[in-house]
Formats: structure tokens, C-alpha cells, sequence
């Protein structure tokens, strides 16, 4: 099935991002974009290259999406600024959500894979998964109605050290630590999104409050909040410097701090009433200013009481406020079901390629057929998302529309327009026949 009867600005999203590559290539990824979104059942390379009716070019396919694996930072900075940017309010903080994902593949010759810790074992799973871990950012936006989604516009590829010294030579990458990975990531994202004119924020998990990912953060000008540990070296701020004595200005004060004992005291705690997970929640928390060697100085501290237990949060810029730090630990949370839709959904890690940059590209065209799905349904109707729901009476018509729903949905408008373009007057039954075989192959 060809893309001519995608009308903009789809089409412009598309080629938007081929332009990052070769003019042929470019082309040719735009149309595997499209197949990406027409592809049913498993979601491998191949099945995408069906889709998009360029069978007889697979071996040039292969080499697209490995070249597209090249050139992620160019291809990312273009989705941005076609997809995502419109989608951004004015007045809108810029939010980064940072977190890792594995993604399980099989057999030995899958270059870049091997075994990781797994953050989601089930009843019945393994401590450990064999595949691929991704170092992934998504932007936060938010929208009217479903609140608050992150949107993965790029991720980088963690290979174990004892893994790189196996790759071939021509594609084998230098070693990076995933707080090295995350780095790369914010360094990208602050020359990417420095035009928009607004303070960047990164929320990432508890295992990125440390010195490797704080301090050269930090050095960007990017306001980091995250989880703090409980028994973090908190001390007091310096008290105001005597004249005279020479050197650098004290980081911290001469007073130790203990979370747990702050957290023990009956006074001090405050209610408040924040906008978290879609709904108005109310909060008892308590915070204060202090320093902490990792982040280099000061941070806003934020201990909250939870039913489960007290945890606190922190944010490098002391003047951040209570809501700052728990909408963006809140909002972090939409980065987890995106990581759920690209497994479930799109089919992250279903693509069945072995070379390193084919993993990469492959697994890109996973998170952009995302972000333009989401970008499609934006302002969509929803009979166009959930009309479907007529021939499932046991589903809630009312819900929110999932991430199913708006693939679905945009699959049907862009199988519709063929359908309305084959059945144009005039058509011979010899072009109605040749328009609907690859209809037909879609829909088997």
C-alpha cells in the first residue's frame, strides 16, 4: 500500500523525518513509516515492509532502517519540530521524563543484546530478561482532556561493556554507562529545544540521583527532580561567609540533616491540594532547603506522607515549589504506560533484525509511529477514536480512548482514503482490483 493518498499534514510528518537521511532513503523511510502503522500482527521489519508495498525492495529497506539507526539525533530533532512542537502550549513548562526499558529478543547473534535486570518479572517471570535496554526520553505534554502523556522522541542503547568487545569492529559503539546515555540524551534535548524560550525540567527515577548524572546536568542549566534516598547525606546551608578568609565558598553547612528524624517530628507538616494523575489530590507533606554533595549545593527536599509510608523528592532548583516536584513526579508515571503501549501496541523488540544499527532504527520507528499517532488523535473526534466500540457491547464507550484506539483509528482514516480513491468515477475494474489486492493483504 503506497502513502499518495495520505492527505497533510500526515504526509508532512513523514517526510519530515526522511529528510534527516539520503533522498532515496528518505523517501523510501517515510513509506516504512506508514507501514509501520498499517502493519497488523506482529510488528517486524518485514511486516512493515509489506505494508508499505515495497516488497521488492526489502534488501533496500534493511538498509534504510539501519541508516535511519545512524541518524536518530537528526531524525528526532525533525519530529520534534513538525510533531511535537505544535502540540506544546505556550505557557507550558518543558518537561523531560527519563527512564530506562528492556525489551526481550532471542538468540545468541542479536548484536547489543544480553542479559539485564527486569522491572517487570510478573508472578511467573525471570529476575532477569535476554535482550536489549533502552536509555529513552519523552517529552511531557499535556492535553486538554487526557491530561498528562509523554511522548518518547528519542533513546540511546545500553551495551554492557562485556558485550561491546563482542561486536563487529564497523559497528561497534564506545562504551557508555546509562548515566552517560541519559547525559547524551538532556545534552541533545537542551541543543533541540532551545529556540522554544523555556526552562527545561528532567524528571528521572531514584537511580539517576547521582553525582554521574546530576553534575554534568547541572552544568547545562536543567532543573532535575527525582526520588531521594532516605538515608541521604543531607547538610544545612552555608551561613553567611566571614570577610577575609580566602578560597572557594563553602557548599554546604556544618550541621548534618537526618530525613528520617525530620520525618519523625509531629510538627512541621503542611496540606496542600495538587493536580496528580488526571484528578485533584491531596497532599501532607513537609519541605525545606538543603545540600547535598551529588547535586552540587543546594536542593528543595519534598517529604511526603503516603498510606504506604513517607518518600521524599527533590528538585536542584532550591526555588522550585511543592507542585513543580510532585506534578513531575506524577507525570514521570505517563512514561511507564508508554513503555507498556510500545510493547503491547506498537511492538517494540518484535522487529527481528540483528545488526546493531538496524536494532536502533527499527526500534525508533517504534517510538516516532508513536508520537505521530498521538499527534494525530490530538484533536481528533471521537467517533474517529472509539466509533469501533459498536461491535463490543461489553466495552465502556465512555472510557478514555487508549493508545489502540488512536492506531486503530488513524489505520482506518489512512485505508479509507484508498478505498475512496479507488472507488473514484471512471476506474476500470482492472484499477479497482489492483487498488484493493493490497487492501486486502492489510486486512488478512
Amino acid at each position: 500500500m503506497t502513502s499518495s493518498q495520505i492527505a497533510p499534514p500526515t504526509v508532512h510528518w513523514f517526510s519530515r523525518v526522511g529528510t534527516a537521511l539520503d533522498r532515496r532513503s528518505g523517501a523510501r523511510r517515510a513509506r516504512l513509516l506508514v507501514g509501520a502503522v498499517l502493519a497488523r500482527s506482529r510488528r517486524t521489519v518485514t511486516g512493515g515492509i509489506r505494508a508499505a508495498g515495497l516488497g521488492d525492495q526489502f534488501r533496500s529497506c534493511d538498509t534504510t532502517v539501519a541508516a535511519g539507526g545512524r541518524r536518530t539525533d537528526a531524525c528526532a530533532t525533525r519530529l520534534v519540530s513538525a510533531v511535537v512542537q505544535p502540540l506544546v502550549a505556550a505557557d507550558e513548562h518543558r518537561t523531560l521524563a527519563r527512564d530506562d526499558t528492556p525489551t526481550a529478543r532471542y538468540g545468541p547473534h542479536v548484536q547489543g543484546a544480553g542479559g539485564h535486570h527486569n522491572p517487570t518479572p510478573g508472578p511467573a517471570g525471570s529476575a532477569y530478561v535476554y535482550g536489549h535496554v533502552w536509555v529513552a526520553l519523552g517529552l511531557l505534554v499535556t492535553h486538554p482532556t487526557w491530561g498528562t502523556t509523554a511522548l518518547p522522541v528519542l533513546a540511546r542503547l545500553y551495551v554492557r561493556a562485556k558485550d561491546v568487545a563482542g561486536l563487529p569492529a564497523a559497528d561497534r559503539p564506545a562504551f557508555r554507562t546509562t548515566h552517560a546515555r541519559a547525559v547524551e540524551l538532556v545534552r541533545w534535548a537542551v541543543s533541540c529545544l532551545a529556540s522554544w524560550g523555556k526552562a527545561l525540567w528532567v524528571v528521572a527515577d531514584g537511580a539517576y540521583a547521582t553525582a554521574p548524572f546530576l553534575t554534568p546536568v547541572n552544568a547545562l542549566g536543567v532543573r532535575v527532580v527525582s526520588r531521594l534516598r532516605k538515608d541521604a547525606g543531607l547538610w544545612t546551608e552555608p551561613g553567611p561567609r566571614r570577610p577575609g578568609p580566602r578560597g572557594r565558598r563553602r557548599i554546604s553547612g556544618d550541621r548534618r540533616m537526618s530525613l528520617a528524624e525530620r520525618a519523625g517530628q509531629k510538627g512541621g507538616w503542611s496540606t496542600g491540594t495538587f493536580d496528580l494523575y488526571g484528578k485533584a489530590t491531596v497532599k501532607r507533606y513537609k519541605t525545606f532547603v538543603a545540600t547535598w554533595r551529588p547535586a552540587g549545593g543546594a536542593i528543595r527536599v519534598v517529604r511526603v506522607d503516603e498510606p504506604t509510608g513517607w518518600r521524599a523528592y527533590f528538585c536542584t532548583d532550591p526555588a522550585a515549589t511543592v507542585a513543580d516536584i510532585l506534578t513531575r513526579v506524577a507525570g514521570r508515571f505517563t512514561l511507564e504506560t508508554t513503555f507498556r503501549d510500545l510493547k503491547h501496541v506498537v511492538g517494540a523488540g518484535q522487529q527481528q533484525v540483528r545488526r546493531l544499527p538496524a536494532n536502533v532504527g527499527a526500534f525508533h520507528v517504534c517510538l516516532w509511529t508513536f508520537v505521530m499517532t498521538e499527534a494525530w488523535a490530538w484533536n481528533a473526534t471521537p467517533d474517529a477514536l472509539v466509533g469501533h466500540r459498536a461491535t463490543a457491547p461489553w466495552d465502556d464507550a465512555a472510557r478514555r480512548p487508549s493508545h489502540a484506539d488512536k492506531r486503530r483509528g488513524w489505520r482506518r482514516e489512512l485505508q479509507g482514503k484508498e478505498i475512496r480513491a479507488a472507488l473514484r468515477p471512471g476506474m476500470t475494474e482492472a484499477e479497482i482490483q489492483a487498488a484493493a489486492e493490497p487492501l486486502l493483504d492489510l486486512a488478512a
